[in-house]
């Protein structure tokens, strides 16, 4: 089976070419810069003619879109480009499939809730109450993708962090190390996801959908397990929380990591308080056994250190 990957380069992308790796099917890796040592396509995903390209030249049967515009506090002044991105780039991607029978795999975010006051795991019917320009646009892509017709896996995330590029983990370690105090705040509360747990639930998916394919007659299929599903690690925490976590599993033992409240910090995106994500649905549907995110978090950091 032939899988194309947009966003190649980000965190979940590169995770990606990692799972990939221990997969007979065929990963075409796709962004619109490249990156060195890695093989990548070049392919912008606004224009939807450059998709049906290259999906028609390469028998893509899958896509997996990793890419998005993720900036949450920037999306506030630039809601055009996020739009685009976040919404209309997804509804591209949902087209091309939908005209050639395939399945779009499509990573959405917690941000689409938090104008409700949760205090349970958010489920996958929950209404979107998206605060910022960033949640908003993700909801778009969601509804455009739905709205296309096409066969099609949400999967909701949230707090992601990995070995590369930009992300909390990164950041607080290099806090945690240079600091000799640090203030963040314990009034959100959710749970990060390690990406390569992610990654590997998505070829979970794959494989199961592959399966799904071989079993039937039919030149089209209609994926029976169509549908929007959460994945994070298991478990729930402050950001406070986990960077204590990240503090001791790095050894980093010097640095005074003080709670304080989301006030302390201004924003011009009123952050969800609470986005834990229920994630009964996919573990019932695919069989898929979600780590604790503690365990998750120190072998990423040992990944990081043997770097």
């Amino acid at each position: 089976m032939n899988i194309l990957v947009t966003g190649a380069n980000g965190q979940l992308g590169n995770e990606m070419r990692i799972v990939s790796k221990g997969s007979t099917d065929k990963y075409i890796f796709t962004d619109v810069v490249e990156a060195e040592g890695q093989k990548t396509y070049l392919l912008d995903i606004t224009n939807r003619e450059d998709i049906r390209k290259i999906v028609a030249e390469n028998d893509i049967k899958v896509i997996v879109n990793c890419a998005a515009y993720t900036n949450v506090d920037k999306a506030e002044t630039d809601q055009e480009l996020c739009e685009r991105l976040n919404a209309q780039a997804p509804e591209n991607l949902a087209l091309a499939m939908k005209e050639v029978g395939g399945l779009l795999v499509h990573i959405s975010t917690d941000y689409v809730f938090g104008g409700d006051p949760y205090n349970t795991p958010c489920r996958e019917d929950q209404q979107g109450t998206p605060t910022g320009v960033y949640g908003l646009t993700k909801l778009h892509g969601e509804q455009n993708i739905i709205n296309s017709g096409c066969e099609y896996v949400i999967m909701r995330t949230a707090w992601l962090y990995s070995e590369f590029g930009k992300n909390f983990v990164k950041t607080m370690l290099n806090l945690t190390a240079t600091k000799p105090q640090l203030k963040v705040v314990f009034d959100q509360a959710g749970t990060p996801t390690y990406a390569l747990d992610l990654a590997k639930a998505i070829a979970t998916i794959l494989e199961d959908y592959k399966k799904e394919i071989l079993n039937s007659q039919l030149s089209i299929v209609n994926y029976s397990k169509t549908g929007i599903y959460h994945f994070s690690n298991e478990g729930v925490c402050s950001w406070y929380d986990f960077t204590k976590m990240i503090a001791e599993y790095s050894g980093q033992n010097k640095c005074d990591i003080q709670p304080c409240h989301s006030n302390e910090f201004p924003s011009p995106v009123t952050r969800p308080s609470y986005s834990v994500l229920d994630k009964t649905k996919i573990k019932e549907t695919f069989g898929i056994s979600v780590p604790y995110w503690t365990d998750s978090l120190k072998k990423c950091i040992n990944n990081i250190k043997s770097i």
